[in-house]
């Protein structure tokens, strides 16, 4: 039996932030998680952190994929916040990123984190960027350092042939 696994260490690993400028008050959070994460947990070099803003959620596929393209980063963290109004855009918003994102993920084999609040309101939002839920930003962080780490023992088990 072969077991696969991987830990949260990548010293060497180049990681791109894509967060969006609306309901920074809470995105502000969220990005303070992730990079805590990635320095501290990770050992990222912090010159190897690129942060990119972006005017909203809406605008974050469309720099996920250009940063894909160029196969130059080992993983990329989303950050944002959807959060519900009265009509139905949260909904369409929320559902067409996500959707967006896995398949520019798997198109280009690169770990797409995903740290976007999706929340009722302004209270929940502020709950899952560090206040009383954790921080999903943190949380999202972990999950590209452990994808990023998956991927190359992954490639390394088929080059020595264990597939």
């Amino acid at each position: 039996m072969n077991i696969i696994e991987s830990d949260i260490q990548a010293q060497e690993a180049i990681i791109s932030i894509i967060i969006s400028r609306t309901n920074n008050f809470v995105n502000k959070n969220l990005l303070s998680g992730s990079l805590d994460t990635l320095i501290r947990i990770g050992n990222v070099n912090k010159k190897n952190i690129h942060i990119i803003y972006v005017p909203g959620t809406y605008e974050i596929p469309l720099i996920a994929k250009k940063i894909s393209i160029l196969k130059k980063h080992h993983a990329i963290i989303v950050l944002g916040s959807i959060i519900q109004g009265d009509t139905i855009h949260f909904k369409n918003l929320s559902f067409s990123v996500s959707n967006i994102l896995m398949e520019i993920s798997i198109q280009y084999t690169i770990p797409i984190a995903l740290g976007i609040l999706t929340t009722q309101d302004i209270n929940q939002a502020i709950e899952r960027s560090g206040v009383k839920k954790g921080n999903t930003g943190s949380e999202a962080a972990l999950c590209a350092l452990e994808m990023l780490n998956l991927i190359k023992n992954i490639e390394n088990k088929v080059t020595h042939n264990f597939f």
